[in-house]
């Protein structure tokens, strides 16, 4: 008696098996694609809004709040400047992706204000690493809080004046 019952579950759980998997191989796979880039005017430094990064940092870290744009690929674009103690400055155009914590840099700036596109076009991983941890600081707590997205400039540019998201701050 026990053995027709073992043949009909197994029967069952093959059919609900096949089931599953002729729905998740139907579907066609997402494949992302990055939207145009266009480079934005070289901003003066001046404009440019200052971030945390971390107490061990010594580098000052800088946004151009007017070069961030949210794509519609998902990807957070800006101008980001670090300047050393000595007073070196090293200006980039970067994008973002918050979905698979990506980074690129498609830019650096050129004294005589235009840009010179970056010949490594691969996005890297951002870690979380002292004391350089710029991307970090931006990914976690200003562009991607909860690793999403912000909605629109607006939402991050407001992050950076409240030094931090507001889904990140704890009261």
């Amino acid at each position: 008696m026990k053995r027709p019952n073992i043949f009909c579950l197994g029967f069952l759980l093959s059919l609900a098996g096949s089931a599953w998997a002729s729905s998740a191989f139907d579907e066609e796979p997402v494949i992302w694609r990055e939207a145009e880039v266009v480079f934005p005017a070289v901003p003066a430094a001046e404009g440019m809004q200052a971030f945390f990064v971390s107490a061990a940092a010594s580098n000052r870290f800088l946004v151009d709040p007017a070069s961030i744009t949210v794509g519609g690929d998902g990807v957070v674009r800006y101008v980001l400047l670090v300047e050393t103690p000595g007073g070196a400055r090293n200006m980039t155009f970067e994008g973002m992706r918050c979905a698979s914590r990506e980074k690129r840099i498609y830019a650096s700036a050129r004294r005589d204000g235009s840009w010179s596109p970056s010949r490594n076009e691969a996005w890297e991983k951002i870690r979380n690493i002292a004391p350089n941890r710029q991307h970090a600081a931006l990914f976690l707590d200003y562009f991607c809080p909860g690793g999403v997205i912000v909605r629109t400039p607006d939402e991050a540019r407001d992050a950076l004046n409240k030094g931090g998201h507001p889904s990140n701050m704890t009261w």
